[in-house]
């Protein structure tokens, strides 16, 4: 292990160690009665990541070219919910028969 590696690590293990006091806080600023009410106040379990949602998406490794990637990209942050949305919609002009998934079709047998 690098030397400045264990020297942080000794660090980190004494400030574990100390108390914060009084004047520890001094230069944080006074919460004001806004950030109070905007407070959210949980115990025990604390839920993270990205909120659950009713659809599920599949990962899908998918070859197409590089010139409709280009253009989906160039609309910036959100470019694959819109791929999909440009899918979704193209997807109700299909017939039916198109829409029915493999699993639905193998079990119709």
């Amino acid at each position: 292990m690098p030397k400045s590696k264990s020297g942080i690590k000794s660090d980190l293990t004494k400030l574990d160690r100390t108390e914060p006091t009084r004047t520890d806080y001094q230069d944080a600023p006074e919460i004001t009665d806004a950030q109070l009410a905007r407070a959210v106040i949980s115990r025990g379990v604390r839920l993270r990541g990205r909120p659950k949602t009713d659809v599920i998406k599949v990962p899908v490794s998918l070859r197409l070219d590089a010139d409709i990637i280009d253009a989906f990209r160039s609309t910036g942050p959100g470019w694959q919910t819109l791929m999909n949305t440009t899918l979704r919609s193209k997807l109700k002009e299909l017939p039916n028969q198109s829409r029915t998934s493999k699993k639905a079709k193998i079990g119709a047998r």
